[in-house]
C-alpha cells in the first residue's frame, strides 16, 4: 500500500512541515554535490554512529538531531518527505508550530537513541528522518484513527486506489516494521527498524502530553 492523501483537513498552514521539507531538500542537495571523499567526512561528522555516541555521548549528542536531516539517496528523501507531508500537517495543527517542531525532533532523537542502545558497538552511520516521521505517524494513529487514507493497493498486475481507515493503514505499517525488525540484524547496514518502532511509540505517547486541544 502507498498513501496518496487523507480526508483530514487542517485549520492552519503547516509552516513547520513545509520548513522541514525544505531544509531536508536543501541539505540533501548540498550533500549530493559533495565529492565522495568529502561526502564520507560529512556523513561521519553529522550522522549518528552508535559506537562513537557511546564512546563520547556529550560530543556526539548533536548527531541525534543532525542525523534526522541526512538521507542516503533521493528515494529515501522523497519517501520520508511524502509521509511527513501527508501525516505531519494534522499533527502540527493539533500541537501548534513550536510544539510540533519539538515533538518531531524528540521522536527522532528517541528513535535514534534506542537504536544506539541496542547496537552500541555498531559503526554503521544512521541517517534519515524516519524515526521522527514514525513519531508523527504514531500520533496520527492516536488522534485520527478513523480518518481515511486513499492508498494505492497492488493486487498482482492490477493497481487500485482504496480509502483505508488510518487505524488499519498505520496498524499494518507498524506491524510490518516489527516483523522486519525481528528478521533483520540491527548491526548490519540497512533500515533502522528499531528506530522506526521506538519513534512511533514515542509519538503515540507524547501526543497526549503535547496536544493543545482535543480532537472533535
Amino acid at each position: 500500500m502507498f498513501p496518496l492523501h487523507d480526508d483530514n483537513p487542517t485549520q492552519d498552514t503547516s509552516i513547520v512541515v513545509y520548513t522541514l521539507i525544505l531544509a531536508n531538500v536543501l541539505i540533501f542537495g548540498y550533500q549530493a554535490s559533495l565529492p565522495n571523499f568529502q561526502l564520507s567526512e560529512w556523513i561521519g561528522n553529522w550522522a549518528l554512529t552508535p559506537k562513537e555516541f557511546i564512546a563520547n555521548p556529550s560530543k556526539q549528542a548533536i548527531a541525534l538531531i543532525s542525523s534526522q536531516f541526512l538521507h542516503a539517496n533521493i528515494f529515501h528523501l522523497v519517501g520520508n518527505m511524502w509521509f511527513l507531508y501527508l501525516f505531519g500537517n494534522n499533527i502540527e495543527d493539533q500541537l501548534g508550530h513550536w510544539k510540533f517542531l519539538f515533538f518531531y525532533l524528540l521522536c527522532g532523537a528517541v528513535g535514534g537513541l534506542v537504536q544506539v542502545l541496542i547496537t552500541p558497538m555498531s559503526m554503521v552511520p544512521m541517517l534519515g528522518a524516519s524515526g521522527a516521521i514514525s513519531g508523527v505517524m504514531g500520533a496520527y494513529l492516536v488522534r485520527f484513527p478513523r480518518a481515511r487514507i486513499l492508498s494505492l493497493v497492488f493486487l498482482g498486475f492490477f493497481v487500485t486506489a482504496i480509502p483505508i481507515p488510518s487505524a488499519v493503514f498505520l496498524g499494518l505499517w507498524i506491524a510490518g516494521q516489527t516483523i522486519y525488525a525481528a528478521m533483520a540484524n540491527p548491526n548490519m547496514p540497512g533500515i533502522a527498524y528499531l528506530a522506526h518502532i521506538s519513534g512511533f511509540a514515542m509519538g503515540a505517547i507524547a501526543i497526549f502530553l503535547f496536544s493543545k486541544r482535543s480532537n472533535n
